[in-house]
């Protein structure tokens, strides 16, 4: 699908480390950077969510001529860029994170630009798009008159899904869904909403005052409240257990997926149902940490050395460890996730504050029980695990043993089932060099997925 996507594009670079020392001059903490995270951010960010979903994308935005601004053009990579002159630095947005929590924004060439000159050229690209999402964030692109008049043009046409900013341009008539969260949605209308009624009312009169055909306020763990024609209202809710740990990219997402879902022909409310499950799924796979490995998006891609120092398991056991928490790992294939799976999870997660599960990869399948294993491919069985309430994070390896997996996690308790003898597993030497243990738990009797898989093939 060719997807334009309209806005102000920022370099966001994320530095990620551990803290584990006072600065000696001042009384502040000494971040020792284990990584570097470089990425596309506002806009940009937008289109390279929907580039890694396989679209046909044009970015049509504003940019410097600078050092900053050649990096954002090789971050978007297979992105088409139509850039006006920004007449101002491209804006960079640093994130300083310790041990899982952040710690410090730093921000450069973050003051209002002067209005780009935008000739109508540059938006041809809009007349051929199927879905546009405007990506609004308060930096005068979105207010230059040729941006908005080529806008109200294409709103006629297709949908618009306008994701705006309280500093930004009003969004054109026609829209087909502004995406507000809760925070900009009580700017906008100047009052206290929290509870659904009062957030319906003062959607349906944000609806009203931009003319747009809907308003979709993002609710974080909440989900989405869509004000439609006619003053209905419907409630958009995530699956059972979604915990955010890092919220940025969520309304990027959100408004990403929205666009595609209303192009396709859904009616709002099942595209906004979407929108939130799509949402959901990326904020449980760490969120834009996930976006790092130039993988499928969702969910970190298994490499061989273990996970990088920015997983957002590997995150999770560190601040967990911080706050003086038992960090607790259980490993295995769960290809067919049963209930004895579930059981053993449960069972796990009880044992301490945290569980991450260490998952066996395709090919690391393949290698210990054959070619026609797994059933599920590694990111169907990841989302399955990571939609139950016991589990925490999920860390896929490509190795047959998860002892690169285990080594940079550090968990203090590593749980296998009772068919395993604890003293001939490999993992108890390891867990025992710093301190940890291997615990195991009862196994459900008569359930197994090599049973299941022989049930079904059966049926077949």
């Amino acid at each position: 699908m060719k997807i334009a996507v309209v806005g102000d594009t920022l370099l966001d670079i994320d530095l990620v480390g551990h803290a584990d020392r006072l600065c000696p001059d001042a009384p502040v903490p000494v971040l020792d950077v284990d990584d570097r995270l470089e990425r596309a951010g506002g806009a940009g960010l937008v289109a390279t969510l929907l580039a890694d979903d396989g679209h046909d994308v044009e970015l049509v935005t504003a940019l410097a001529d600078d050092d900053a601004a050649g990096r954002l053009r090789a971050l978007l990579g297979p992105v088409r860029v139509h850039a006006a002159p920004l007449g101002a630095p491209t804006p960079v947005k640093m994130r300083l994170t310790a041990s899982g929590q952040r710690i410090a924004r730093v921000d450069e060439g973050c003051a209002t630009p002067p209005y780009p000159v935008v000739d109508f050229g540059l938006l041809s690209v809009l007349e051929e798009a199927e879905a546009v999402v405007v990506a609004d964030y308060g930096r005068r692109f979105t207010s230059v008159p040729t941006v908005r008049a080529a806008l109200e043009t294409v709103a006629r046409r297709i949908p618009v899904v306008w994701d705006p900013h309280p500093r930004g341009a009003r969004p054109v008539h026609g829209s087909a869904a502004v995406t507000p969260n809760l925070s900009e949605l009580l700017t906008f209308s100047g009052r206290e909403v929290d509870e659904p009624g009062a957030v319906a009312i003062a959607a349906g009169r944000l609806r009203q005052r931009w003319g747009a055909r809907a308003v979709v306020v993002t609710l974080g763990e909440r989900g989405a409240l869509v004000c439609a024609p006619d003053g209905d209202t419907h409630v958009a809710v995530p699956s059972a257990g979604l915990r955010i740990e890092d919220p940025c990219g969520a309304g990027d997402r959100f408004a990403s997926s929205l666009a595609i879902a209303l192009a396709h022909g859904e009616p709002l409310g099942a595209a906004t149902e979407t929108a939130v499950a799509t949402a959901a799924a990326f904020l449980a796979a760490g969120g834009v940490a996930s976006l790092r490995r130039g993988g499928q998006p969702g969910f970190p891609e298994a490499g061989g050395t273990g996970p990088a120092a920015d997983s957002p398991a590997v995150a999770l056991a560190r601040r967990v460890r911080a706050a003086g928490g038992t960090v607790v790992a259980a490993g295995g294939c769960f290809d067919l996730l049963h209930a004895g799976h579930l059981h053993l999870l449960q069972a796990a997660r009880a044992l301490g504050d945290c569980l991450v599960v260490c998952l066996n990869s395709d090919d690391s399948i393949r290698r210990l029980k054959g070619p026609e294993r797994p059933v599920m491919n590694e990111h169907d069985r990841a989302e399955l695990l990571l939609a139950l309430s016991c589990v925490d994070a999920v860390e896929i390896f490509t190795e047959d043993t998860p002892e690169a997996v285990l080594d940079t996690l550090r968990p203090h308790v590593w749980v296998k089932g009772a068919d395993y003898n604890p003293d001939e597993l490999p993992e108890s030497k390891q867990l025992r060099s710093w301190g940890g243990e291997v615990v195991t738990v009862p196994l459900a009797p008569g359930r197994s997925t090599t049973g299941l898989a022989a049930a079904i093939a059966s049926l077949g």
